[in-house]
């Protein structure tokens, strides 16, 4: 079934008010005193934002918000997809798809639509397996497939030619988009994108210290943050028990990636993104009961042998936007991509559209002006 059809985002009365009859019933757990976020979210926090959450948050406005874009799902290889895909009135417009990273979704790209869309055709993507792209219907939704899955949409919507943006995650689709078909991409431009050295020694030879910053906080990410990554990448199934029937579990489970990642000079995830539109990103995982295949994703990357193999570099330009928490080094990222543009931001983190969204839609334009 190739058909695309118009969607639009009613979530029942009785979902809601489930959610914060949940919520008030949240049994809160203990915690050391004193530790602050070292060992996890601290409970005051997230207690006073789930009481946010429960009393004070509007769902309906943020789901009118959200239905002013206007949205489409269509079936690719056995599997719902969702997207939002909102037409510029300028002719010169470039197609650009935006693939998001966990575990943001869509409306992390709410602030920089009305920035981008004189510029830019947007299709805007809820990645397989989250929000109304899931749940999974079946396994082996990994990046090639993915990113296969996206040219099919833009060939459909009737794109010849495009270019893609991703972030985190998304940049590693975004990036094999690129590379199974150049012929179709113009260009990829990335933040948040992680590259890793290889074997070679020569990869660690005249870091300039800003790259050995990066490369100490990569160490860092591996030995102390990677316990979401183990997890889902070893017993999503598992862990979804707790985060589909708790909204407190996903909130917490969510939100510490916003504090986590987003620029360190915001001290609470809330302060680095907009609060409504943070939990606007949460309510969708929890609607749509999509904590568990959005977990299923990082299994299938750990269990895919071809993720992890070399592959031909790609010929499509790249444009690095880093924010002042990304890892990226410059020789690690032009060893699989021809970088045409690279730009190190004073601001903003991983969710870079969300956090920084002038820094963001000028660095888009500015490496799509060039192409």
């Amino acid at each position: 079934m190739t058909e695309i059809r118009s969607f639009r985002i009613e979530i029942p009365e009785a979902d809601v008010a489930d959610l914060r009859d949940r919520l008030g019933r949240t049994r809160w757990t203990p915690e050391i005193p004193g530790q602050g976020w070292q060992r996890g979210v601290p409970v005051d926090y997230l207690r006073g934002l789930a009481e946010y959450w429960a009393g004070e948050f509007d769902w309906r406005a943020a789901e009118a918000r959200l239905n002013e874009l206007p949205q489409f799902v269509t079936e690719v290889d056995g599997q719902t997809v969702h997207f939002a895909h909102v037409r510029s009135t300028n002719p010169a417009a470039v197609p650009l798809l935006i693939s998001h990273d966990w575990p943001a979704s869509f409306a992390i790209y709410l602030p920089v639509v009305e920035q981008l869309r004189d510029d830019f055709h947007l299709v805007l993507m809820s990645n397989p397996g989250v929000a109304f792209s899931g749940p999974l219907t079946a396994p082996g939704w990994n990046g090639a497939r993915t990113a296969a899955a996206f040219r099919e949409i833009m060939a459909r919507l009737g794109y010849e030619r495009y270019g893609v943006q991703g972030t985190g995650g998304g940049a590693a689709i975004a990036v094999e988009m690129g590379r199974q078909a150049p012929e179709k991409v113009i260009g990829v431009h990335v933040n948040g994108h992680i590259t890793f050295p290889s074997d070679d020694p020569a990869d660690f030879a005249e870091l300039t210290e800003a790259e050995q910053d990066r490369l100490r906080r990569l160490q860092e990410f591996r030995d102390d943050k990677m316990g979401f990554n183990v997890i889902q990448s070893t017993r999503p199934q598992t862990l979804a028990f707790g985060l589909h029937d708790s909204p407190a579990g996903q909130l917490a489970w969510i939100v510490e990636k916003y504090k986590e990642w987003t620029d360190p000079s915001a001290d609470l995830p809330d302060d680095a993104v907009d609060r409504d539109l943070l939990l606007t990103n949460v309510s969708l995982y929890w609607f749509t009961g999509t904590a568990g295949s959005s977990a299923n994703l990082y299994w299938e990357m750990a269990h895919d042998p071809a993720a992890w193999a070399p592959k031909p570099k790609s010929t499509v330009p790249l444009g690095v936007a880093l924010g002042v928490t990304d890892i990226t080094i410059r020789r690690f990222a032009e060893r699989d991509t021809p970088v045409a543009h690279w730009t190190e931001l004073p601001a903003g983190g991983n969710f870079l559209s969300a956090e920084q969204p002038e820094l963001f839609s000028n660095d888009v334009r500015a490496f799509f002006s060039k192409l």
